[in-house]
């Protein structure tokens, strides 16, 4: 298993720096969110062929990996011509990972169109419906690029997505039956993907390659007033927050159990993002609390 650091709240640093600080915090690899100087949001790749090399020399010099890489692209997008651009820079990402020897790639299934537009202006359109025929028409696409390439997308159900639970997802992937598509487990998002976290781990272990760890308050319980949204009962907004581990109502002792006891092997990150002022001793405190539920649930490997 590969325990990795997300840099968002590092961000700000170059890639140079974001390789030394990842081994002062404790970590061997990396997991790239999205960054304006490497795969930025929506929009084409920014990863030069210099850049690359230097942050591949960086990375040497520093002793860590590239554990994986998150593309985010409109390839759900039930219109045409951002589903393609999308495309265009899928394939321009994934050339990305080859050159820099990255074997998995993460991503969300999505949210669709862009914030500008609406399939809903459309008399009797279904959203959900059209942004799942768009993300089937991207796989199509994608996945014999993947196979060929031998790398792995692991995608996950996000809020607001077209899907937002584990159980049609789980569904999904393994209806698709690629070698390259498997999933993964958002920990903060437990609570949007359904009630019975271990009967989900358990289910979607077989396609699981990557799980990220952090905390986050259940929504469902008590009054509804987990979170204050106003105007009260907005049915549409997705509230969670990425946590320190112990701040938030996730079990782990029943996540990590659960994990060791399905014999999960894949990337496992630490992904916080709400304490940027205190970044440096949040990864830490992450670093040493997943290895501290490691050491007690999962059997040493021989």
């Amino acid at each position: 298993m590969k325990i990795a650091l997300d840099p968002y709240m590092i961000r700000h640093l170059t890639l140079a720096d974001l390789c030394r600080a990842t081994a002062e915090l404790g970590y061997d690899q990396i997991e790239l969110s999205p960054r304006s100087d490497f795969l930025d949001w929506w929009v084409m790749p920014r990863a030069t062929q210099e850049r690359m090399a230097a942050f591949k020399a960086a990375m040497k010099t520093h002793s860590v990996g590239l554990a994986s890489l998150q593309p985010m692209y409109r390839w759900a997008s039930p219109f045409e011509d951002e589903r393609q651009w999308a495309m265009r820079c899928w394939k321009k990402a994934i050339e990305v990972a080859v050159e820099m020897d990255c074997g998995l790639m993460i991503s969300e299934f999505g949210r669709g169109a862009s914030p500008e537009r609406s399939v809903g202006e459309r008399p009797g359109a279904n959203t959900k419906e059209m942004c799942e025929a768009a993300w089937f028409r991207s796989m199509d696409e994608l996945l014999p690029i993947l196979e060929r390439e031998g790398i792995t997308l692991s995608v996950e159900p996000h809020p607001e997505d077209w899907i937002e639970q584990m159980q049609p997802a789980c569904d999904i992937v393994k209806n698709i039956g690629s070698t390259a598509l498997r999933l993964s487990y958002i920990a903060p998002h437990t609570f949007y993907y359904g009630d019975d976290m271990a009967a989900m781990l358990r289910e979607a272990a077989p396609l699981l390659a990557h799980v990220r760890v952090a905390d986050t308050f259940n929504h469902k319980k008590s009054s509804q007033l987990r979170y204050i949204v106003n105007p009260p009962g907005s049915s549409q907004t997705r509230v969670h927050q990425h946590l320190d581990m112990g701040q938030g109502e996730i079990d782990w002792e029943l996540f990590f159990a659960t994990l060791g006891a399905v014999g999960f092997d894949g990337v496992m990150s630490s992904c916080v993002f709400a304490w940027e002022e205190r970044a440096e001793d949040s990864s830490r405190f992450m670093r040493a609390e997943m290895q501290r539920y490691i050491d007690r649930h999962f059997k040493p490997r021989a």
